[in-house]
């Protein structure tokens, strides 16, 4: 053990270097006794790279981890990264593309699929790398990848059990079709904007050539498609027409007149086009009334051969020429501007085309149900409680989920068929076919959502469907972290899974938190230019200042701003820290013992009392996930009382005889690594090294502090009171800080608080304190009120009296000039309608501002001249 601290903090060599020494050292147990505490790590994407919301997620996991370990409990935190199935594809395909103009089709699935998983070692290793920058201490010997081995035997499982339960089904629906990515997504892989848009009123004549029906849509090139037009039944406006058929407009096809509940009177002309191939409402109603699917556009977004003359166009062409059509054929009515809320792919922004495709589903209301009832129960619980909202409106809502994807990265489909006509689902791929023993069986080239695996995370990492001493161990795990985002995409997805196939839920409570956004409050993107990269805070501040930084500005469920200020807070913080653990350390010469209690002085039993507060309210905090807090709290406690108060305070006791001086060195050294232990979730790395140079071992298994018994010493906070009311008084008069100045403090008893005066001469260089009940009170002197008394500071020999009044009235001048300069400007309607409002508030706050100065010179006049 070390007993010198460099001069000065050096994130750069002590993290590295306290990474290396905590390698292995967070394995959890196997067998463990006692109590149990675990936790999954959302699996990164594997091409990812790390950014702040990774930094944040990650932070607040370590920092549960760390705690929970050092209470005793055996700690799990699991790590892995996630397949990412379009995202990967995208990336390696760009790349052939890019590098070797190549296509995946020009490779093949075999050869494409080695070089992804080539692609996936290389990025996979530097986003482990980076995550293990933040200092997080998970059990990477138990790392999992959602497409290894034991994940996709999990993967497969599921698949066939709920098969064969009829909870799978493959199946002709409408479906979110991704032109660019060339396969189907799932309701919450698209992303709706607001877009400004139009709305077309069409004339549709009818068949027997006695009128029209005017209809409006947003998406004309899909009239190409309409198999029928509806009304509301009770709309009155066309309750003859119902029964009558349309001649569908260049289509030249007869389509009938329907009347369906489902229309909305009120919107556009009450008569809507119905296209059930394009459109997951018309899809609906087109099953109610058995009417054809026409498919007018092909996956890539291109016209088919349905479109007639338009076969062959980008949809986008094609809804000009037809419309330019429609106009010259006199059939546009009009065109109204239209706002509407427009379905864009997640990962590429293209926008989303419905299509009838033959996809693989889950039934989502057999599931839905238990999963909902489980968190109404308690058994799972959100944190904040008002995102238990979201997730009920949406599994009380959900629909079918479409799992299948056209990529060929992720878990392919355990189907194959053979030409007999037979589906064989298995979970090993079976030799022949049960029905006609044919061999030829193909497998379905289809691979499977990548939320399907991440459903099973909290299980199939333990080890399921084997049972697993981890699986029995630590599951169900204690909490899951993550953002608000996923709620949907993955928590709910994990609980009905989980529900479904270990008749438990996969955690107790779901820590939510927000996003990290800009100083403004913008969300962080490319097209802002607005982003931060966390390792770039990590190489100029180190990994404790961004975890600083990250933590104080948490407050589950919110959304954090990314401070600069915060972060040069952090570094100042650690800076702070470390000349305090030098101090303590220059000043032990040997091990002092433990705390003798009556040998404590004043300072000593004070900080002994708010230590023991601190470890009670850091630990509460942190019981109700109010991390951002804990945080406040022994920030606070370390900067403002230990440093600030105690240490300087300390330095009295340090001089007194041997058994005072041993009291003192005593506090300090408790204090100190009983605060290291405290602040060690949040800054791992600057408490490991200094811990280390105080006590063996590592700060990460020494045992969480606990609130215990101490004396009062509350009559240390007079001393502060007394001591903040002398040092208001110097800066106000610009005394200097090192000067000896005498005080007289008025009090009701003189002898009680007269104790008091030799820390209240040290901590502010008082040269003499006189406590007094009563007597004549200088005429020169500046006094202030006390909660117990009043103290005054002489000013006769200390400075200059007229001196200062006149530079204080000089000062009072230049105020009033500029009070009266703005009260005119503010004065003029002519400024204050026409300037903008920025500036009119600008100047009202520098208003104010200058008053506050005015009146504030007035009182110290008031002082000097005895008034």
């Amino acid at each position: 053990m070390q007993t010198k601290l460099s001069k000065a903090y050096n994130p750069h060599e002590i993290e590295p270097r306290i990474s290396q020494y905590w390698q292995g050292k967070f394995v959890a147990p196997h067998n463990p006794q006692g109590d149990v505490f675990s936790v999954v790590m959302p699996p990164p994407n594997v091409t990812g790279a790390l950014h702040m919301g990774h930094a944040l997620d990650n932070t607040l996991q370590d920092v549960l981890t760390r705690w929970k370990r050092m209470q005793g409990f055996a700690a799990l935190w699991l790590p892995g990264t996630d397949h990412a199935g379009i995202a990967t594809q995208i990336k390696v395909e760009e790349k052939l593309r890019e590098e070797e103009g190549l296509s995946r089709h020009d490779l093949g699935r075999e050869k494409f699929l080695a070089r992804v998983w080539q692609w996936k070692e290389m990025y996979h290793q530097r986003i482990v790398g980076q995550l293990k920058k933040l200092g997080i201490s998970c059990d990477w010997s138990r790392e999992r990848f959602t497409l290894d081995e034991g994940c996709s035997r999990a993967v497969r499982e599921v698949f066939v059990r709920l098969y064969e339960k009829g909870l799978i089904y493959r199946g002709e629906y409408i479906v979110n079709w991704c032109p660019r990515c060339q396969t189907a997504l799932s309701d919450i892989e698209v992303e709706h904007e607001e877009k400004d848009a139009h709305l077309w009123h069409i004339k549709y004549p009818l068949a027997d050539g006695s009128g029209h029906v005017v209809t409006a849509t947003t998406r004309p090139e899909t009239m190409l498609g309409d198999t029928a037009v509806a009304v509301h039944p009770g709309d009155e406006r066309y309750r003859e027409l119902v029964g009558k058929e349309i001649l569908l407009p260049v289509a030249g096809r007869r389509i009938p007149i329907i009347a369906d509940e489902s229309v909305d009177p009120e919107f556009g002309t009450g008569a809507v086009k119905v296209t059930p191939a394009h459109d997951p409402n018309d899809f609906e109603m087109g099953r109610r009334h058995n009417l054809p699917l026409v498919t007018i556009m092909d996956t890539r977004g291109r016209m088919s051969a349905a479109a007639g003359k338009y076969a062959g166009l980008d949809r986008y062409q094609c809804r000009q020429a037809l419309l330019q059509e429609l106009e010259e054929a006199g059939l546009l009515v009009r065109t109204v501007d239209h706002r509407h809320a427009l379905g864009h792919c997640d990962r590429c922004n293209t926008v989303v085309e419905p299509l009838v495709s033959k996809q693989w589903f889950v039934k989502m209301k057999p599931l839905a149900r238990p999963a909902i009832e489980a968190v109404r129960r308690g058994e799972v619980e959100f944190i904040p409680g008002r995102f238990a909202k979201i997730y009920f409106n949406w599994m009380e809502n959900v629909r079918d989920w479409c799992i299948s994807r056209q990529l060929w990265w992720g878990h392919r489909i355990p189907a194959w068929y053979c030409k007999c006509g037979e589906t064989v689902v298995a979970v090993e791929e079976p030799s022949a076919c049960p029905r006609c023993g044919g061999r030829e069986l193909v497998q379905d080239e289809d691979v499977l959502d990548t939320w399907f695996s991440s459903a099973l995370w909290p299980f199939s990492t333990m080890g399921w469907p084997e049972d697993t001493s981890d699986f029995r161990t630590y599951f169900p795990t204690s909490v899951l972290v993550t953002g608000y985002d996923i709620i949907f995409f993955w928590v709910a997805r994990m609980i009905f899974t989980s529900l479904e196939f270990t008749g438990q839920v996969p955690f107790k409570h779901v820590y939510i938190h927000g996003l990290v956004r800009d100083e403004l409050g913008r969300k962080m993107s490319k097209s802002l230019g607005n982003g931060i990269d966390p390792l770039d805070v990590i190489a100029e501040y180190g990994a404790d200042t961004l975890r600083f930084a990250l933590l104080t500005g948490a407050a589950p469920g919110n959304d954090i701003r990314f401070q600069q200020d915060r972060v040069e807070a952090g570094r100042t913080f650690a800076n702070k820290l470390w000349n305090a653990a030098r101090f303590v350390l220059m000043n032990l010469d040997g091990d002092p013992g433990p705390v003798a209690a009556a040998h404590a002085d004043l300072p000593g039993r004070w900080i002994l009392r708010r230590f023991n507060e601190t470890v009670a309210a850091v630990t509460a905090n942190l019981e109700k996930y109010e991390l951002g807090e804990a945080a406040r709290e022994i920030y606070e406690f370390i900067w403002n009382e230990y440093c600030d108060w105690y240490i300087e305070a300390a330095k009295l006791g340090l001089k007194g005889d041997d058994t005072q001086r041993r009291a003192t060195q005593a506090i300090l050294k408790k204090v100190l690594t009983g605060a290291l232990q405290l602040l060690h979730p949040i800054m791992p790395f600057i408490t490991e090294e200094i811990w280390q140079h105080l006590e063996q071992g590592s700060i990460a298994f020494s045992q969480w502090p606990r609130a215990e018994e101490a004396s009062d010493g509350s009559e240390f906070e007079l001393v502060m009171e007394l001591v903040r009311a002398v040092r208001n008084i110097r800066s106000e008069l610009n005394i200097n800080p090192g000067q000896q100045i005498p005080a007289l403090l008025y009090v009701n008893d003189a002898a009680v608080y007269a104790a008091l005066a030799p820390w209240v001469c040290h901590l502010g260089k008082v040269s003499e304190l006189q406590v007094m009940t009563h007597g004549e009170k200088p005429r020169e002197a500046v006094g202030r009120t006390l909660s117990f008394g009043e103290v005054l500071v002489p000013l006769r020999g200390v400075i200059d009296v007229g001196q200062e009044i006149a530079r204080l009235e000089k000062e009072k001048k230049a105020l009033d000039f500029e009070v009266e300069r703005i009260e005119k400007k503010l004065a003029n309607p002519g400024f204050v309608t026409k300037a903008p409002p920025a500036v009119v508030r600008e100047e009202r706050d520098k208003l104010d501002s200058y008053r506050s100065k005015r009146e504030l010179v007035l009182k110290r006049l008031a002082d000097l001249r005895g008034e």
